[in-house]
């Protein structure tokens, strides 16, 4: 077993842009044609491959946050948030924007942030009531359990 501080360590060395929308990746809800997948230890992580992307995707997510915090209830989204409220900003998220866009069934980022910019100019320019809405929909996957039914 990996100690935290080691995993931390040795995922800073060798995930050095780390992917935006990891835990949307991670859970299978999403793809992205940038997406580097390292393993380190018995644990996963994600890369982005393009830091002009990588730019994009944090400047989406953050307005992703911005905009959700009143749908979700929340005073403020700039802090660290629980697991569950990330995963429903990103996957909820990529569920509206995919919506919008009238993409595949399981979205591919990189392709709907490029999507994004040339029917709307701009991120921001994004109708995120109509993409709140996905966020706010959006339920995780129920967990199974091991035994038989």
């Amino acid at each position: 077993m990996v100690d935290e501080t080691a995993f931390h360590h040795a995922r800073g060395e060798i995930n050095r842009l780390p992917c935006i929308f990891e835990r949307a990746l991670l859970a299978r809800h999403a793809g992205c044609e940038l997406a580097v997948r390292h393993q380190i230890a018995e644990r996963e992580t994600v890369a982005c491959a393009d830091a002009a992307a990588h730019a994009a995707c944090a400047e989406l997510s953050a307005l992703l946050r911005e905009k959700s915090a009143f749908a979700l209830g929340l005073a403020a989204t700039h802090g660290i948030l629980p697991h569950a409220m990330v995963m429903k900003i990103q996957c909820g998220g990529l569920d509206g924007l995919t919506a919008l866009l009238d993409t595949e069934a399981t979205p591919d980022v990189r392709r709907m942030v490029v999507m994004a910019r040339e029917r709307y100019g701009d991120l921001a320019a994004l109708p995120f009531s109509e993409i709140v809405q996905g966020m706010a929909a959006w339920k995780p996957r129920r967990r199974h359990s091991g035994a038989p039914r």
